[in-house]
Formats: C-alpha cells, sequence, structure tokens
C-alpha cells in the first residue's frame, strides 16, 4: 500500500510540473496580440532637400527630374579640350533607343575620291572608282548646328576621347521627329530617345568674319543691352560768370581778309564755224 501510494504522489508531482511549465509560458496568440501591429504599407521616401542660396525662399514639393543627358566614357582623351564655341571634328554613329536601328553614322559617308600622284582618280580591280576614307563632320560648339543632347555632349572631353551618348526626345528632335529621305532612310520618328557613340578628333579655333554677328545672343531671362551711344563733340557755349563777379569780353575772333576782285579781262572774238556745203 505504501508503494501504491509512492507511486501515486510520483505521478501527482510530474502533473503539477506540467501544469506550471504550461501556465509560465504564454500563449502565441496573446504574444501576438500584446505586440504593436506594424503597418504594411509603404510610404514615399521624402525628395532630398534642395540647399537653396541666400535669397530664394523654400517650397514644399516634390523634387521630380523631367529629363537628363547621360553618357560612359568609353576611352578617356589626352588632347585638347573640348571647349565651347570652337569647330569639333567628330566621327559618330547613332541609333534609335527604342528598336536599335541604325540611321546614320560618318563612317557611311566615304569621303573624295583617292587620287595618284599625276592627279587620276585610283580604281580598284573591277574599275570602280575607290572611295576616300570616311570623313568626319564638323560643327561649331554652342551656335545651334546640331540637336542639344549632340551640341552638349563633348562637354568635358579631350581630343581622341569616345563616349556614348543617351540623349532623351527633349534633346533630341523632339515631338515632330525628323523626316528621312526616302523608305530606306525613314527618318526620326517623334518622341525618340537615340544613342549616339561619338569620338572626338579635332578642336579648332573659329575664325569670324568682322561683320559677324556676336554668337552670344540673348537668351530667355538675358536683357538686351541697348548699343552704346556715340559721343558727340560739345556745342560752343557762351561765357557763363560766376556770382559775383563781372563778366568778362570775350575776344574777338580774327575775321578772314576780303581778296581783291580780279580785273576785267577784254572779251575775245569767238570763232565762227563755217556752214556745211
Amino acid at each position: 500500500m505504501i508503494r501504491a501510494m509512492n507511486g501515486n504522489f510520483l505521478i501527482l508531482l510530474i502533473a503539477a510540473s506540467a501544469i506550471a511549465q504550461t501556465s509560465a509560458k504564454p500563449s502565441t496568440s496573446a504574444a501576438a496580440a500584446a505586440r504593436p501591429a506594424v503597418s504594411t504599407s509603404k510610404t514615399p521616401a521624402a525628395s532630398p532637400a534642395v540647399k537653396l542660396p541666400p535669397g530664394v525662399p523654400p517650397v514644399k514639393a516634390r523634387l521630380q527630374t523631367a529629363f537628363s543627358l547621360r553618357y560612359q566614357d568609353i576611352v578617356i582623351g589626352t588632347g585638347a579640350d573640348a571647349a565651347p564655341r570652337k569647330m569639333y571634328s567628330v566621327h559618330y554613329t547613332g541609333w534609335l533607343a527604342s528598336t536599335g536601328r541604325k540611321f546614320d553614322s560618318s563612317y557611311d559617308h566615304p569621303g573624295p575620291p583617292l587620287k595618284d600622284k599625276d592627279g587620276k582618280m585610283l580604281r580598284d580591280e573591277n574599275d570602280q572608282i575607290k572611295p576616300g576614307p570616311p570623313q568626319p563632320i564638323s560643327f561649331i560648339q554652342g551656335t545651334g548646328r546640331a540637336i542639344p543632347g549632340f551640341d552638349e555632349g563633348f562637354t568635358g572631353m579631350k581630343v581622341g576621347g569616345k563616349r556614348r551618348l543617351f540623349i532623351p526626345w527633349q534633346m533630341a528632335y523632339g515631338e515632330l521627329g525628323r523626316d528621312g529621305p526616302d523608305a530606306a532612310h525613314p527618318g526620326i520618328p517623334p518622341k525618340t530617345d537615340l544613342i549616339f557613340d561619338v569620338e572626338l578628333l579635332d578642336v579648332k579655333d573659329v575664325a569670324m568674319p568682322a561683320n559677324h554677328p556676336p554668337m552670344n545672343m540673348p537668351r530667355p531671362g538675358m536683357s538686351v543691352q541697348p548699343p552704346h551711344p556715340q559721343p558727340t563733340p560739345p556745342a560752343a557755349q557762351p561765357a557763363q560768370t560766376q556770382p559775383g563777379q563781372p563778366a568778362q569780353p570775350q575776344a574777338a575772333q580774327p575775321q578772314p581778309q576780303a581778296q581783291p576782285a580780279p580785273a576785267a579781262q577784254p572779251a575775245q572774238p569767238q570763232a565762227t564755224q563755217a556752214p556745211p556745203k
């Protein structure tokens, strides 16, 4: 009987220990309810603060970028800088960014036919005239002779450098695009981004003629300065006297002396012509 009581007591101890452990651990649902709820919705990131100079009032608005010119430097040049208002000589190849279709390349435009020392054009084995090497294009930077993205795409380059330009349509041919010369060359569709590979071959100074208008033409936001008036010689003013001082007589100007009239010469008889017979 004592053994049975000891066995029952041992069973009661084990059951009490299990009940104590169960009551010590909070339930999973209760722990989850105790934690604060975390929202899964993503709040828009705050726009980076723009450092403004003194005098410009700050505004509360989202900072956005309409479009931008991007580039990759393939080869860093070692020659002269691509300074503004210079004559650039460049090779280029252009593609449509949407389809990859090549629409133009300076390498597809051969130069003048090759000639020998006697000035005769050279011919190949098929008796065809040998064209010269591909000719680069030349343009004056900053004068509106090229699309804005191409014109500004050489900033920071040096002669010998190669660069890939990613030009948005706003800095290319805009909303209208550009018509091609024929069906084989359809041109540029409206609102088309472009990709150019360019190579800067040379940079030269530009000699403008004397009557050429200045290249720094007024742009939006610039006031047109009127031309400087030419100084006019001051007119002769009468002598002025200071208060309390007598007027000083002006010195008489010498008058030119009259020249005597020349003596009258006697009239000469005029020769008479013989009447025609």
